[in-house]
């Protein structure tokens, strides 16, 4: 949506006197037209909007609420869209969204057909990069002050990264810092430090960052005898480079304490109030035209002007629909099934009690995983590294070469940047690392940075790996239990949300590379791997009793190694054959089929359904699934569509 686009919708806060200020505001251009001493009252309203709207139409809270004054600040002082902004993650992008064009609906946010959840180029031209997962602002945002300086943009083009503290500690931040430092680019990084990812921040560098200061007149002071002796033609911009590592080195001796930032030759200012809108007003007006690299560092509070979001911001990093005057959330459904997350954090939990070897490892997401339970039951041997999913698995794999046996529970679309290592630094040495896979599949209103849909695909290509799919709870507990004593890498995958019934209290190991019959049938063939395997049942079923077709049904289990029994099975009876997975079907379980039966000689009308070949929009996980042709009715069109009949020779 374009920023002249606005939406005529009922309810909206151009309607609503509760917002006198905000609903003038359907551009940034309309925010600088106000006052200074407006933009507490813009912010109060802010913040009421994404109460009132967040509590119906859930969504990420508290980080947002936490970045009002930061957003308002940034709009006010900078050119946008001409001027860029680059926002880390994105869960504090909902102000964003406000001021720029999508007030009017952002009701429809994380909906089919509505906003993103997240910052998205396609949706408006403010927004300026895909932002989804963490790190990635610094080196984005550097990547455009250099397009800016290469093309000669005038007037001068300012580009500014926000990224949080937990962020800022990723790889990839440090890699862009570093380059930043060395680039000379006009660039300001933003490091909106509220001590907080989801779950409280860990490491070295939070607790640099919470006692990090320095002081505003020595700053102030420093430019303005610098801009002075550049105007006196005293000193080049090289002299001032070495100047400043000469004051920096200066500065640590005295005052006993050193700068990470500056000791990288980038100027620092900070720390400031990131909740005194006028404050950060003037310190970005005195600030946007310095040259070179810069970071501004704001204190700022997770759910600031919520007393429930500031209290618990864990709880309130997404809380789902709220009362906004109480803060009271829905209980949960006592009788509702435990979530495929918790079933894991249990289960780890038991195996820990009887294998001292077993130990836990997580990025930043002990919570979201429910690595939580282990790191209340056994502390000592749970380890959350923040995040940092390359050292993750490459710290675990360190573990494994020494004897423990390291389960790592990622979410699935967060391991993808940690390919290399699974491959260099677990793979190769064929260590014994489990890797828990949650959030496996369409994941829904998170949308298209989420999913974790090519976990299959990408682990199956890897040797010695072996990867599975449990169906319910049950297989789950068996999965993990046949991973403790498993020699290799074993990967388990399994989707966001509640399993179909709770556990019992198995721990048989579930044999690698073998899957299970479920049903028998004589005029088409079915193979799920995963929860996918209830879907495809009821299908199944449906198509007997409505058409007639009996489906053969086989849950697979293991994508890699391959069930060969299973597949020289489905070869012998010679019928059309369909695969269901939720992810791609490009490499997954449906081309593993495909290439089983190519090797050897098998020629079958094979059907494919799960993830087709683009990214999916954020929707709920039923809509998506119904989009990709996968769920229940999905199934049963395809296999209404086959032609029950043989298509070859039956395999001897």
């Amino acid at each position: 949506m374009t920023q002249e686009t606005k939406s005529n919708s009922s309810g909206t806060a151009r309607e609503d006197g509760r917002y006198p200020l905000l609903r003038q505001i359907d551009t940034p251009a309309d925010l600088r037209r106000l006052s200074p001493a407006d933009l507490p009252e813009v912010c109060s309203e802010l913040r009421s909007f994404l109460i009132d709207t967040v509590s119906s139409h859930p969504g990420h809270f508290a980080s947002s609420m936490g970045a009002v004054e930061l957003t308002v600040a940034l709009h006010y002082v900078f050119n946008t869209p001409y001027d860029r902004i680059v926002w880390d993650v994105g869960h504090q992008a909902y102000g964003h969204k406000i001021l720029t064009g999508r007030r009017d609906r952002f009701d429809t946010n994380r909906t089919l057909g509505g906003l993103s959840g997240f910052p998205s180029p396609k949706e408006s031209e403010y927004d300026t990069f895909t932002a989804g997962h963490a790190s990635n602002a610094i080196s984005a945002a550097l990547g455009m002050a250099v397009a800016a300086k290469l093309h000669k943009d005038e007037p001068r083009r300012n580009v500014t990264a926000v990224i949080g503290d937990a962020s800022i500690s990723g790889g990839l931040a440090f890699e862009g810092l570093n380059n930043a430092a060395n680039s000379g680019a006009d660039l300001l990084i933003i490091l909106n430090d509220n001590d907080m990812s989801i779950d409280r921040n860990v490491g070295s560098l939070n607790s640099y960052l919470a006692h990090l200061t320095s002081s505003r007149p020595y700053n102030n002071l420093r430019y303005k005898t610098a801009k002075l002796l550049r105007r006196w033609h005293l000193l080049s911009a090289k002299g001032v480079q070495r100047i400043m590592r000469f004051n920096n080195s200066l500065k640590s001796l005295i005052t006993n304490e050193q700068n990470l930032f500056e000791g990288l030759n980038i100027r620092y200012f900070g720390p400031f109030d990131g909740h005194d809108v006028k404050t950060l007003v003037k310190v970005m007006q005195e600030i946007k035209e310095y040259n070179g690299p810069r970071i501004l560092h704001l204190r700022t509070v997770k759910g600031k002007g919520y007393a429930p979001a500031e209290a618990d911001p864990t709880t309130w990093h997404a809380p789902g629909p709220f009362d906004p005057k109480t803060g009271k959330r829905p209980e949960p459904d006592p009788a509702r099934p435990p979530k495929y997350q918790t079933v894991f954090g249990k289960t780890l939990v038991e195996i820990a009690s009887e294998h001292p070897e077993a130990v836990g490892v997580t990025a930043a997401m002990p919570s979201g995983t429910s690595m939580n339970l282990m790191q209340e039951a056994y502390p000592s041997r749970t380890f959350d590294v923040g995040i940092s999913e390359g050292h993750a698995v490459t710290f675990a794999g360190g573990m494994a070469k020494d004897g423990l046996k390291p389960f790592v529970a990622i979410y699935s679309s967060f391991l993808q940047r940690a390919y290399s290592h699974i491959i260099h630094d677990v793979a190769i040495e064929g260590l014994p690392v489990v890797f828990c896979i949650d959030r496996a599949g369409l994941v829904g209103e998170d949308g298209m940075t989420h999913h974790g849909v090519f976990d299959l695909a990408y682990l199956r290509s890897i040797p010695g790996m072996t990867v599975a799919a449990p169906r319910n709870a049950d297989m789950l507990r068996r999965l993990m239990y046949t991973a403790v004593g498993y020699p290799g890498p074993f990967a388990i995958r399994y989707p966001r949300g509640s399993a179909d019934k709770a556990p019992s209290d198995t721990r048989e190991p579930l044999a690698p590379g073998k899957g299970e019959k479920l049903a028998d049938g004589r005029d088409a063939v079915v193979l799920t791997i995963g929860t996918v395997a209830a879907d495809a049942a009821k299908a199944i079923e449906r198509a007997r009793r409505e058409l007639g077709i009996e489906a053969a049904h086989y849950d697979m289990i293991y994508l890699k190694p391959l069930d060969t029994d299973i597949m020289r099975e489905v070869a012998s009876l010679g019928k059309p054959v369909i695969t269901v997975e939720d992810g791609t079907v490009e490499g997954g379980l449906g081309g593993a089929v495909l290439e089983w039966m190519a090797d050897n000689g098998v020629s079958l009308e094979v059907r494919r359904l799960g993830v087709p070949d683009r990214f999916i929009p954020h929707g709920t996980p039923a809509q998506q699934h119904r989009m990709c042709g996968f769920d229940a009715d999905g199934i049963f069109e395809a296999l209404a569509s086959l032609k029950a009949k043989p298509n070859a020779e039956p395999c001897a």
